[in-house]
């Protein structure tokens, strides 16, 4: 499907900065913008050129609005029209999605979000889906001097988790669905959030690209034989600002020759077969890990109503009584019969891997907490 993204506040730029790095010239992405009050947060992105850089809110001063939301909401109203005429230049018009990119914690692009949104929805009959980062617990609690010292600094971030609840909300009840991203989840022992952002930038582009790329392929390359569309999507997240999880995995494998043992793969040609059973075991391993590993957020008990299944990679590699197998224990596993799937073929590539989204989801205790904490 074809998607436009926008990145809002300082995460949010960033993570479009990495898509624009890691895939400016694939066919799903149509469009890419990075929208943020401080000028040196623009200044810093590596990948985005100028004129899909943009700073909104003189009255910011070119600064950050240090975690103040309410200066960012007024922001937002007073500069929503502004910022959907500055992608106009990529032509909007033709995009299926747009994809809101933001830190929820923070006041720049949490405070520009609903305002934006409400804009997009407006002008525009495309979807709009949310990317909310998630802040981790330890930017806001208090941090200690050093190593055996009982004094304590004041926390990085001390409005964020408020922030967050507050952004979350007003998105569930604009945007199609909310695909939130757990930073606390993903975060290591010890590691702060400046040490891991180029690293969790990394884990959010890998999902979303492998999501939204399924369906659109390059000319000349292998169709797919169950192809995903924009429509497929939204039957699975909706259009009520439900939460979405997704889960990945993959796993390198030969690729220039190998057995001619392989039975019932998608699109490749004798030549190119591998062994029915080293297909069957690696399609089955990713599928597996995509849905029981760690996702971009927690889903209870693996649990949803609605559940979409992505398998790609090189064309012998795609065996279809695996992907079938794949699909009914998914079901499974999900407790729900309410199942798409797709698959993308690679030619070129050297893994295979798996995209899990489930939508409809038991609310997680992490997102409780959250909301608790403006209750």
């Amino acid at each position: 499907m074809r998607v436009h993204v926008i990145g809002l506040g300082g995460a949010g730029c960033r993570i479009a900065d990495r898509f624009a790095a890691e895939h400016d010239d694939d066919p799903f992405l149509s469009g890419i913008n990075a929208f943020d009050t401080h000028q040196a947060t623009l200044d810093a992105l590596d990948h985005l050129d100028t004129e899909r850089r943009y700073r909104f809110g003189d009255a910011a001063g070119g600064d950050g609005l240090d975690g103040d939301l309410h200066a960012g909401r007024r922001l937002g109203e007073a500069h929503a029209g502004e910022l959907s005429r500055a992608i106009d230049a990529q032509r909007p018009s033709r995009v299926e999605a747009f994809v809101l990119v933001v830190g929820l914690g923070g006041a720049a692009g949490g405070g520009v979000a609903p305002a934006l949104v409400d804009e997009l929805a407006r002008l525009h009959d495309a979807a709009v889906y949310a990317v909310a980062v998630l802040p981790a617990t330890r930017e806001t609690e208090p941090r200690s001097v050093g190593p055996g010292r009982r004094e304590e600094r004041p926390p990085r971030r001390p409005l964020a988790m408020r922030n967050a609840a507050r952004t979350l909300s007003a998105l569930e009840s604009r945007v199609d669905a909310v695909f939130p991203f757990d930073n606390e989840a993903w975060l290591r022992r010890q590691e702060t959030i400046p040490e891991a952002a180029s690293r969790l930038n990394d884990v959010v582009v890998t999902r979303f690209a492998a999501l939204f790329g399924a369906g659109e392929t390059p000319d000349g390359v292998s169709t797919p034989q169950q192809v995903l569309d924009a429509s497929d999507v939204a039957r699975i997240v909706g259009s009520e600002g439900q939460i979405a999880a997704i889960g990945y995995a993959d796993q390198p494998v030969e690729t220039g020759g190998g057995s001619r043992f392989g039975l019932g793969f998608l699109g490749g040609s004798r030549s190119e077969s591998v062994d029915a059973s080293t297909a069957v075991s690696a399609i089955e391993t990713v599928i597996r890990k995509a849905a029981r590993g760690k996702g971009t957020t927690e889903v209870p008990e693996g649990r949803a109503d609605r559940t979409l299944l992505v398998v790609g990679g090189p064309p012998a590699w795609l065996n279809r009584e695996a992907i079938a197998d794949g699909r009914r224990w998914l079901a499974s596993e999900a407790g729900s019969d309410a199942l798409l799937s797709g698959d993308a073929p690679v030619p070129d590539g050297d893994r295979v891997f798996a995209v899990v989204v489930r939508s409809s989801i038991d609310e997680s205790d992490r997102i409780a907490t959250l909301r608790a904490s403006i209750e």
